[in-house]
């Protein structure tokens, strides 16, 4: 567990003096498609918050100067599968953002969307040693959180506290400098399949750069796509990508759940592929411009030209119905939602004040997706788009660029997270932290 404490604090460090220096690179890493956004940073800091600038009007600190995007390989599930081939694609992505912007990147912040993410809430009290909450309370408070047996082979990827409470006041997001006697914490953690953080932390390194932090997929895009009032209420966000459909929960302005679905965009092309007989890429072509997931009495005379360069004429000129291409979809995209719905009722989703559920991601694109997710979900419906930065090329505003736009919001005004404060280490074992130190040297 100090392992990635350590680790992560390593990355904050980095990403504050990249940050100095004013440039910094984000990379999500989908199954589909990789995109790279080179960031300048303006000198103003958190955003002067001095000023009264708030989180999500903090665009303001950054300017996107540099922006790519290429086919993904060798990733698969949100996760690296073949490394050369993603060491290619992420070079290829890096290249082309560096080159746009004029200026070269050495760190980047990255985002995963696989690693099985699993979520805990912990809780931890401690008395307030001089009856005013210092620094030194909070790192207490959080190191008296009961650690829950995440098992092995898995690592916190966030650990972010979303409530204290003082005496008999609670809902406070930073209690430093109140006074009170009893301090306690409400923290959110979510772990992720070690190797799978291990493989891209070593993906990075063979691309001669250096990581300066690593997110989750389905948190960013949240931040991206889910305004400020839905943050703060109560709100779902349901990312689909590519090979996983990420989902995260946020309530008042923190994420308190998340969780991914093994599905995304490439199995309805694959179902696609199989019931026509079709390469994936002519399957992936009539999914983007005829594919929808309501069928109407139009749609059975309303025919398709496949097309195909097999050299078989009768095979390269058949047309099918729009109403067959849809028959052929919506079960999928049916099995993918019922599997969102398993998730959120997991998690407790009814039983928030609000429940506001954002559809983002390069999925969510497909006609009719919005009232078909709406029935099975038995939630109000959007389609969310990233929110607008500046510098952002308009072929980046879809709702494909979520993780991507929430990439820049992490990099450039991170929450408070766990490894933020310096929590004693002597509850930890020397046993542990041998092991800590050990998996640091082999990954950073």
């Amino acid at each position: 567990m100090i392992g990635l404490y350590q680790s992560q604090r390593a990355m904050r460090a980095m990403r504050k003096a990249a940050i100095q220096r004013g440039v910094v690179a984000v990379l999500d890493l989908g199954t589909s498609k990789i995109s790279c956004l080179v960031l300048r940073f303006d000198g103003t800091g958190r955003f002067a918050e001095a000023e009264g600038i708030g989180r999500m009007a903090g665009q303001a600190g950054f300017r996107v100067i540099g922006a790519a995007t290429t086919r993904s390989r060798g990733v698969r599930f949100g996760e690296i599968e073949a490394m050369a081939e993603t060491e290619r694609a992420i070079r290829t992505a890096l290249q082309a953002a560096q080159k746009m912007a004029g200026i070269r990147v050495d760190h980047v912040i990255a985002c995963l969307a696989g690693g099985g993410p699993r979520s805990y809430g912990l809780a931890g009290e401690v008395e307030v040693i001089d009856d005013t909450v210092t620094e030194q309370d909070i790192s207490r408070v959080l190191s008296a959180c009961d650690l829950p047996e995440i098992g092995a082979g898995r690592e916190v990827l966030h650990a972010q506290p979303v409530n204290f409470a003082l005496d008999h006041r609670t809902g406070l997001i930073d209690p430093r400098g109140q006074i009170g006697h009893r301090l306690s914490t409400d923290m959110h953690m979510l772990t992720v399949d070690a190797v799978a953080l291990q493989n891209l932390a070593h993906c990075i390194k063979r691309c001669d750069l250096e990581l300066a932090g690593v997110a989750s997929s389905a948190y960013v895009a949240g931040l991206s796509a889910l305004v400020e009032d839905e943050q703060e209420l109560g709100a779902a966000c349901i990312d689909l990508g590519g090979g996983t459909a990420g989902v995260s929960i946020f309530l008042r302005k923190h994420m308190i759940y998340a969780d991914s679905v093994r599905m995304g965009g490439d199995h309805v092309t694959s179902d696609i592929s199989m019931g026509l007989q079709i390469p994936q890429g002519t399957a992936e072509r009539i999914k983007t411009f005829h594919g929808g997931l309501v069928a109407t009495g139009m749609d059975d005379r309303d025919m398709i030209a496949i097309g195909g360069d097999t050299g078989d004429f009768e095979h390269d000129r058949r047309r099918v119905s729009r109403a067959e291409l849809i028959g052929i979809m919506r079960p999928r995209v049916e099995e993918i939602l019922e599997e969102v719905r398993a998730r959120l009722d997991a998690a407790g989703f009814d039983h928030l004040p609000s429940q506001q559920i954002v559809l983002t991601g390069g999925g969510s694109q497909i006609p009719g997706l919005d009232g078909l997710a709406s029935r099975i979900l038995g939630q109000r419906v959007r389609l969310g788009r990233p929110l607008r930065v500046h510098g952002l090329p308009q072929a980046a505003t879809g709702p494909a660029f979520a993780s991507a736009v929430g990439m820049c919001l992490f990099a450039a005004n991170p929450q408070d997270e766990w490894w933020d404060f310096d929590l004693p280490l002597d509850r930890y074992p020397a046993r542990s932290l041998r092991r800590a130190v050990r998996w640091f040297r082999d990954n950073w």
